[in-house]
């Protein structure tokens, strides 16, 4: 697969046209933000893992009927995607308390809910991804409501079927992030990535966190919980 210009460079993916129009080609970064851009840093390695646990979870996914826009892995760090359109959300599914969710509602970390959350975010950097519901995303003409339904029932299913997959690995899934695209024909697919940089996960025994809250917050060791997250995932 040849790679063509550069058509995009973001936080931590770069994303190339291919001779196919159809068809592009995603570089994962070492480079770290956090606080929308405002904190800056490199994890090394980090894309490397991200590359490769993106794309083995879509491929799980894929087995259990979720479409994504995964394609072909070419090496450690560059994968081939579907093109797609995507839907100016971030789809955010919580299946216990954290992050700006314990802050915004002023309760603690590490409380289980009985159900999952979903909540949405416009994704615009300028604004800082403000929070938005339903009424908000109709009203911006972000996505229709027959969209917004679909995007509902395939992040709920991913999170059904990641739940398991990580407590068979003695992982607690927290909450995570989720984009999804529109490819040329109008199918609604999972974009973006699945990683320890787009989910929060703590060990299901010592709770320790092994994702990007340790890079957020000065923890130390940011490498070693995300080799130990590729270990755990891939074998």
């Amino acid at each position: 697969m040849e790679m063509r210009e550069m058509l995009y460079e973001g936080k931590a993916k770069k994303v190339y046209a291919t001779e196919d129009p159809d068809l592009l080609i995603v570089s994962y970064k070492d480079d770290a933000t956090a606080f929308n851009g405002k904190k800056k840093g490199t994890i090394t390695g980090k894309g490397a893992i991200n590359n490769r646990v993106t794309n083995f979870m879509m491929q799980r996914l894929e087995e259990q009927g979720v479409p994504t826009h995964f394609v072909e892995e070419l090496n450690d760090r560059e994968t081939v995607v579907k093109k797609v359109e995507i839907v100016p959300l971030e789809v955010i599914i919580r299946n216990i308390s954290a992050g700006s969710f314990a802050k915004r509602y002023g309760v603690e970390e590490g409380i289980p809910f009985e159900n999952p959350t979903i909540e949405f975010s416009y994704k615009n950097d300028d604004l800082d991804d403000p929070l938005i519901n339903e009424y908000h995303i109709q009203a911006l003409k972000l996505a229709t409501p027959e969209e917004v339904d679909t995007i509902k029932k395939m992040a709920f299913k991913v999170n059904a079927v990641m739940k398991e997959f990580f407590a068979q690995r003695n992982v607690d899934l927290v909450d995570f992030k989720l984009e999804f695209g529109k490819t040329s024909d109008g199918t609604i697919v999972l974009a973006d990535e699945i990683s320890p940089d787009t989910c929060r996960f703590w060990d299901s025994e010592t709770h320790e966190k092994l994702d990007k809250d340790r890079f957020r917050r000065d923890l130390g060791n940011v490498e070693d919980a995300y080799d130990e997250m590729l270990k755990r995932i891939i074998g």
